[in-house]
């Protein structure tokens, strides 16, 4: 097996756990986890914002980025009004996500990933690793409807996770003699 294929045998494999973890998520009842949650909202804002910053030097990939962050944003506020909220005796405050959204999303990523990779594996089978990408953008710099998917997943997060956190905060609000969920 050529050597720069081995990266592969290590990324496949994480990228398949992320997508099942991703994947779990996105079906029955999960606990509102505040601390994760704001974890995750910092997190998407600092990746959109370095991913808009990485866009200054190619307009399209920013208007990608921009255009797929308003959709998404849409798209968390839409998943915010299809989510249930439940009380588990258990786990405290929970929501049950919209299946159906998180399914579009996942496919989407899977999707636009596997085109991706289709697209660049003859070029990676044409020569090694560093010949093949010398002065080539690689992965998602090379394409604006690559950034516009990142951005629909960066702007639903940051809008359903953010709507999350607010309705926890006015449950907690509305029973004041309810303990904290974990």
């Amino acid at each position: 097996m050529p050597a720069h294929l081995t990266h592969y045998l290590i990324m496949l494999p994480l990228l398949a756990w992320m997508v099942w973890r991703r994947v779990s998520r996105q079906f029955g009842r999960q606990p509102i986890r505040r601390k994760r949650m704001i974890f995750r909202v910092v997190v998407f804002a600092i990746i959109g914002g370095l991913l808009a910053l990485g866009g200054f030097h190619r307009l399209a990939l920013a208007e990608g980025l921009a255009g797929g962050m308003l959709l998404g944003a849409a798209l968390g506020l839409l998943g915010l009004r299809l989510t249930r909220f439940e009380v588990d005796p258990v786990k405290g405050d929970c929501y049950v996500p919209n299946p159906w959204i998180g399914a579009l999303l996942t496919v989407l990523l899977l999707g636009r990933l596997g085109w991706r990779l289709l697209v660049a594996w003859p070029q990676m089978q044409q020569a090694s690793a560093e010949a093949a990408y010398a002065g080539q953008p690689m992965g998602y710099a090379a394409s604006p409807l690559t950034m516009l998917v990142i951005g629909l997943l960066v702007g639903y997060y940051l809008a359903y996770f953010s709507g999350l956190l607010i309705h926890h905060r006015r449950f907690q609000r509305a029973h004041p003699g309810r303990d904290a969920a974990p």
